[in-house]
């Protein structure tokens, strides 16, 4: 099956180039093709941008235990939809994802059930070292050192200290200190007031837990990723990566703050928590200058009711995922930022940092994971609308302009214009380390 998009301005590598794009199979054949080259399926692009399917690194599908918040087919319609052609899901889903056995359950489930490729990460407990060093169908391994319960707590020192040391996949971290976040919580003890949330995961939390992962990252020289950097200084220590280090921003901490605490209450309630302005602004900043590399959205999604529970009984997450690119290409058209930066934060560094083999570019030979872009649509963020299962996002009401509008997945058009091809659900691509990155399942 081949299909031609003529006529797009398609974000390369190397910048914007008004041309037409072959797609062969699951792969893309050519950049520019021959006037006469044949395809089974013509679409003109004309006007549109043509972009490389987004990678979010860090989503909470909730799959398998607690689907009545989110589920694999709802939240892979709604990356298909936000043109999201690749997910990386988290552990903490009921039983956690801890051993090889597990994995290969969620696996399975992903398999069955979604729309675009997926990857899982393993969860590190303080005593599965042995199931980490023997891991391969994975990413990569979560560490939450602080905001977990139950197993995935992982803040002893020792056990910190032989993860970094005797594994060997790229480690990534929720950091914020256990020590101080408890420390906090019992001096606002008794608070039914949500905004002493960005108290109790205060700034220090998270400085002082990034700082301990960074000493355990250079210390063993083991690749290290920092989820979901909330202060500005975070993102000052992170550039000093010497190689090692990388980094990544959330939607949530751009776009929110302290400040909206009074409108929004518990529906911007997260942990890292909000900050202050001036760190998102930092935040955008630290993007612009290359201290962070990634932006991706934490997904993590609680029903309505949930998250309108008073606080501190209200759970904290939000649900990003089919938003994120609208909201980063309505900063495009803000001009804040370029949509060849979107694309490098979206799509190219998430393939770089997690060794995604032909992803996150439009090149000869790399997967056919394409988003049709247009710059000048213009829509409402409306929660009765969304795909995700919780069916609200704290952006309701919000007006974006430029939108993903066609979403293709190793070729096969999974998305266009409000409709969904299911067809191939289940025949998208599994991350596989022992096999150098993506492998097509079909």
């Amino acid at each position: 099956m081949k299909t031609l998009i003529r006529n797009a301005t398609v974000v390369l590598p190397e910048g914007l180039l008004q041309t037409s794009v072959l797609i062969d199979g699951d792969k893309i054949a050519a950049i520019d093709p021959a006037v006469h080259a044949a395809a089974d399926t013509v679409v003109d692009a004309t006007g549109r941008y043509l972009i490389p399917g987004a990678i979010d690194d860090q989503v909470h599908f909730r799959e398998p235990g607690l689907t009545h918040k989110e589920d694999l087919r709802h939240a892979s319609r709604a990356c298909a939809k936000g043109g999201v052609t690749t997910f990386l899901e988290m552990p903490n889903t009921n039983p956690t994802t801890t051993t090889r056995a597990r994995l290969e359950e969620k696996l399975a489930l992903a398999a069955d059930r979604s729309l675009v490729n997926f990857g899982f990460y393993v969860g590190a407990t303080p005593d599965n070292l042995e199931e980490l060093r023997r891991v391969r169908r994975t990413p990569g391994i979560k560490i939450f050192i602080g905001s977990s319960t139950g197993d995935l707590l992982v803040d002893d020192q020792d056990a910190l200290e032989r993860i970094f040391a005797e594994t060997s996949l790229p480690i990534c971290a929720h950091c914020e200190d256990e020590t101080i976040v408890r420390s906090n919580q019992r001096r606002l003890a008794g608070t039914c007031d949500v905004a002493d949330h960005s108290r109790i995961r205060d700034r220090e939390a998270a400085m002082v837990c990034t700082c301990r992962a960074l000493d355990l990252a250079y210390r063993h020289r083991h690749r290290f990723h920092l989820l979901h950097v909330s202060t500005g200084a975070e993102a000052d220590l992170a550039a000093d990566h010497r190689g090692l280090i990388t980094a990544e921003v959330c939607p949530h901490h751009l776009f929110f703050s302290i400040d909206d605490y009074p409108r929004l209450g518990t529906l911007v309630q997260m942990n890292p928590s909000v900050k202050s302005r001036a760190d998102g602004d930092h935040l955008w900043q630290a993007l612009l200058d290359g201290r962070v590399q990634v932006v991706a959205t934490d997904h993590a999604p609680h029903t309505l009711e949930e998250k309108q529970r008073p606080y501190p009984q209200s759970p904290s997450g939000i649900p990003a995922v089919e938003n994120s690119m609208a909201l980063m290409l309505n900063q495009v058209n803000q001009g804040r930022c370029t949509i060849e930066q979107v694309v490098r934060w979206m799509c190219d560094a998430p393939a770089r940092v997690w060794d995604l083999v032909g992803k996150g570019r439009i090149a000869a030979g790399y997967d056919a994971d394409l988003v049709l872009v247009d710059l000048q649509k213009t829509a409402e963020i409306r929660n009765e609308q969304q795909e995700t299962k919780c069916r609200w996002s704290p952006w309701h009401g919000e007006t974006l302009r430029g939108w993903p509008v066609r979403t293709w997945v190793l070729g096969h058009e999974v998305f266009r214009d409000g409709r969904f091809d299911e067809s191939r659900c289940g025949r998208e691509a599994v991350y596989d380390h022992a096999r150098g990155g993506y492998w097509a399942t079909a």
